[in-house]
């Protein structure tokens, strides 16, 4: 592999159990004991890891946020142009199709969320993206449609759940949606010459 080496194969089976778990039964019924026998590994294997339920859902989110972060800093280096925030959002969209699992989580736990401060992480990272695809000197309608593409792309995971089709056709087509809004508030820009 020339690369940097994965992060253990047991330390990425346990973090994808515990979310399964999470998601099923709920993060306060999970104990650390069910997640040592759903991986069929003793408690101090699992010790080695995380010695917490809290370990393993931060280091979840610090996981989630290392592609956020490199995805902020690369649309802070772009220019403000209507193609690099639809680049933005495909970007973004990327990344969400693989922390869906992560993103129930926090939708279905989100006393803890905010018990563990993690809900302030994620809100920073939206905070930061949201004004990297509006303008602050853009009508308030605008700006509410630059947002909402982004939280668009969220909404869609959850909806996309209950209407049948391809996974990837209904991905791209909350994509598309997004893409429409942003493209809608850039319009009236475009239409009076950039102002």
């Amino acid at each position: 592999m020339g690369t940097a080496p994965r992060r253990g194969d047991t330390r990425q089976r346990i973090q994808d159990v515990a979310l399964a778990l999470f998601a099923e039964q709920g993060y306060e019924k999970t104990s650390l004991r069910e997640i040592a026998e759903n991986l069929d590994v003793t408690k101090a294997a699992l010790y080695y890891h995380f010695k917490t339920k809290e370990d393993i859902v931060l280091s979840l989110f610090q996981d989630l946020s290392r592609p956020l972060d490199e995805l902020i800093a690369w649309g802070e280096r772009q220019p403000r142009t209507l193609e690099s925030k639809r680049e933005l959002l495909r970007r973004y969209g990327d990344a969400l199709a693989h922390v869906e699992p992560l993103l129930r989580f926090m939708q279905e736990n989100q006393a803890t969320v905010r018990e563990l401060s993690i809900g302030q992480i994620f809100k920073d990272r939206m905070i930061a993206l949201s004004a990297l695809v509006r303008d602050p000197k853009a009508s308030l309608t605008d700006q509410v449609r630059c947002t909402t593409a982004l939280f668009s792309m969220h909404a869609g995971l959850f909806v996309m759940q209950t209407i049948e089709g391809d996974p990837e056709e209904k991905r791209q087509a909350v994509l598309e949606v997004a893409l429409d809004l942003l493209t809608q508030a850039h319009a009236p820009a475009e239409r009076l010459g950039g102002r």
